[in-house]
């Protein structure tokens, strides 16, 4: 079990951020154990054609070695994003700008969960050779397998972090903490972690970093050293959506009274989304899922929520009812 201790200035400095890198270094885990990550199997598919091109293979060697299954993170490989809309080539550079004796520390501090692979052996012994191949594996890696599907991802992520802001603003930072995953429990002035890791950290007034995750699907991980800012990833909402198609409702008596195409979007809009995850869910070209939007706003039917470049939709209470009345709950 751990503790993260909060002071005042943490639980106004509480942010939510997307994190490419953290997408890239916790993918290699479902290469790892596909049976309990199987809602990815599309993707896992072409991950693994691409890991049997022997150029890709050798190139990110590093990173597979620094993700051995079972084995702790060092926490310099995947550092807070600074910002909201930080980019994979920004996260690079924060990598490529840790102090060789972090680097050593971190590869020690994970000696608990085993020992170390023959690559990290060899970065403990040369941090400052070694880390660019580091840094080249993750550009690697993030081109081959991340990269296609980014827009899909972001959109899921980015629609997790627009509920957590409104339910942020609604019922403030304990209730959004106590309720961000179930092994977290708010106590007032510090969050308890029910993990098997030994931990009592002292936020000291940095805040605390949290960032969805596509391939985080059991508990919070935590990124807690004293000289950097804490953060932690957690586990998406709605992950199942992700590589789902538009739902096909033959029949749907709400498509009879609003038109097929809105009556689609209503039935996606229980959690936010995007007009371009909108369009990517349904097959929609981006310009009828606007119009669609359009009427739909109109009427009262949906909402939405600004955050940073993007615009989030999501249904009213109105449309809720609606919903419930035409799938007969």
């Amino acid at each position: 079990m751990s503790e993260l201790r909060f002071e005042p200035a943490d639980v106004a400095r509480v942010r939510f951020t997307v994190s490419p890198v953290w997408e890239t270094v916790s993918s290699m885990w479902v290469l790892q154990n596909p049976v309990r990550h199987a809602v990815h199997l599309s993707w896992i598919d072409r991950a693994r054609a691409a890991l049997r091109r022997p150029e890709v293979a050798v190139r990110i060697r590093p990173l597979r070695e620094l993700t051995a299954p079972r084995r702790w993170l060092p926490d310099f490989l995947t550092p807070a994003a600074p910002r909201a809309d930080v980019t994979m080539a920004e996260q690079l550079d924060q990598i490529a700008a840790t102090p060789p004796d972090v680097v050593i520390r971190d590869l020690l501090s994970t000696l608990p969960s085993g020992p170390l692979t023959p690559y990290a052996q060899a970065m403990l012994l040369q941090p400052r050779r070694l880390l660019p191949e580091l840094i080249d594996a993750l550009r690697v890696w993030h081109d081959e397998a991340i990269a296609p599907d980014w827009p899909r991802f972001r959109a899921l992520l980015e629609a997790d972090i627009a509920h957590r802001a409104a339910q942020l603003a609604e019922e403030g930072t304990g209730r959004l903490l106590d309720q961000l995953h179930p092994s977290l429990h708010w106590l007032g002035d510090r969050v308890v972690s029910d993990d098997p890791f030994e931990r009592d950290f002292d936020l000291g007034g940095r805040g605390l970093a949290l960032n969805p995750g596509i391939f985080t699907d059991r508990r919070v991980l935590w990124n807690l050293e004293q000289d950097s800012l804490p953060a932690g990833a957690y586990p998406v909402r709605a992950v199942g959506t992700l590589w789902e198609a538009a739902p096909t409702l033959p029949g749907d008596p709400l498509a009879r009274v609003v038109g097929s195409g809105r009556a689609t979007l209503l039935h996606l809009l229980d959690s936010a989304a995007t007009t371009t995850d909108l369009a990517r869910r349904t097959g929609f070209s981006a310009g009828t899922v606007s119009q669609h939007l359009a009427a739909l706003l109109a009427a009262g039917l949906v909402t939405r929520i600004r955050r940073g470049r993007h615009v989030f939709y999501c249904n009213t209470d109105v449309a809720m009812a609606l919903l419930r009345a035409a799938r007969g709950e």
